[in-house]
């Protein structure tokens, strides 16, 4: 089987948030949700919008409904089980047929908004980025060192890349 040229981007968006959300379970609720300056929020609050906006994104390629809404009060156990369940559903949609090109169209009350495909699902990876960052940013602010969660950590991790001394 041939891999789509995204896999690896997906993969590592999908293992990078897992690792954060693993990273952060034995932090206390008021360090979960402490403010960060500059960041989109609280730690669980910057968790649950990336995770539940990762499973709206999904809505634009298949009829069913969101794993985790905007707005939830989700704990990171269940952030964790909805980011791998989408991992799967990425790697599905990947392996499809897709159209780069074909308009992704989503509708709203009153409106449309137009985008590729291929565009849509480079902003999941870009999402996806932002906000871990924003959240290693939140641990530092605390402290804490964050886990390596760049594509470098997650090519060492998974065997994807592989370092030849001579």
């Amino acid at each position: 089987m041939t891999a789509s040229l995204l896999d690896d981007a997906m993969a590592h968006h999908v293992w990078a948030t897992e690792r954060l959300i693993d990273a952060c379970k034995d932090l206390t609720t008021e360090q979960l949700s402490t403010p960060a300056p500059g960041t989109y929020g609280s730690i669980i609050d910057t968790f649950r919008h990336l995770v539940s906006t990762d499973c709206w994104y999904l809505t634009f390629f298949r009829d069913e409904p969101q794993r985790i809404a905007e707005g939830s009060e989700a704990d990171l156990d269940e952030l964790r089980s909805a980011i791998t369940s989408n991992g799967k559903d990425w790697m599905d949609l990947l392996a499809s047929d897709l159209d780069g090109e074909e308009d992704n169209v989503e509708h709203g009350d009153g409106w449309h908004f137009h985008a590729p495909t291929g565009f849509r699902l480079a902003q999941v990876i870009q999402h996806g980025n932002d906000h871990r960052s924003q959240i290693c940013t939140a641990l530092t602010s605390l402290g804490i060192e964050p886990p390596g969660i760049d594509l470098w950590a997650y090519g060492e991790a998974t065997g994807r890349t592989l370092p030849e001394y001579l």
